[in-house]
């Protein structure tokens, strides 16, 4: 399943936000979205994802408008984990995974013991068993996100998409986050603060002020120029001798 976007761009009361981004997402990639605070990565992970109408141009599934799609259909075939998505709702953590089966329920076809399975398999997948009947209200932040990606998994989808989804983590459940998005067989794409973490992407999509500086693997993109105008920090590029993996250090300009 293919996704991409042509000229996409999204205003508020005529201030751009996200400006004609051309982007063709390739299947089985793992695509970072990169870029300073109020670059845009968030509203065009939303676009992308079909909750966020665009202004201008059009996100395309499988060569069709993403527009033309029934919401259910979208949800079967993409799932978008939120910076902060939260609920007043008193429900459980296995309730909360059980949402992402929604999309393909009907009266026709009930809740099944495959459903029974596949939200079994996601909670494990986050490292969350016997979490289950814990309330939401009493979960940390690093938990309820682990619960969000449950719930995306649940749902099965063909594309995932991720804000920051290693906000609120612990080290430990950065890592297996990460690791588990990368051996799952889907297009994902992630919004990602840590540019570290970003450079186990297959490509990275630059974002400045709403625009598509640059699009490539990770060593052409990040770039010591580029990180200095981007982001406004000077960088030094390691190797870790462990096994010889590049290694980002930031320092403050002189």
């Amino acid at each position: 399943m293919s996704l991409s976007c042509q000229s996409l761009g999204w205003s508020v009361r005529r201030q751009p936000i996200v400006q004609d981004i051309t982007l063709d997402v390739r299947r089985g990639e793992t695509l970072g979205l990169i870029g300073a605070n109020g670059s845009g990565k968030s509203t065009l992970l939303k676009m992308l994802a079909g909750i966020r109408t665009p202004t201008a141009g059009r996100v395309t599934l499988d060569g069709r408008d993403l527009a033309t799609y029934p919401q259910r259909q979208i949800a079967q075939r993409i799932a978008l984990v939120e910076q902060q998505a939260e609920t007043g709702d008193r429900i459980t953590v296995r309730d909360a995974v059980e949402l992402g089966r929604t999309p393909w329920l009907s009266a026709l076809r009930p809740w099944s013991e495959e459903d029974e399975a596949t939200v079994a398999r996601a909670i494990a997948a986050v490292e969350m068993q016997g979490f289950e009947t814990r309330h939401w209200s009493t979960l940390s932040g690093g938990e309820r996100q682990r619960v969000h990606i449950a719930r995306a998994l649940a749902q099965e989808p063909q594309i995932l998409l991720l804000d920051e989804p290693t906000n609120h983590l612990d080290i430990h459940h950065q890592l297996s986050i990460l690791s588990l998005v990368a051996r799952l067989p889907v297009t994902s794409i992630v919004a990602l603060h840590d540019l570290n973490q970003a450079m186990e992407c297959d490509r990275l999509a630059l974002l400045q002020k709403g625009r598509l500086v640059t699009l490539g693997p990770p060593d052409e993109v990040l770039t010591c120029d580029r990180l200095a105008d981007s982001f406004a920090v000077t960088a030094s590029i390691l190797t870790d001798p462990a096994d010889g993996a590049r290694v980002l250090r930031f320092h403050k300009p002189a």
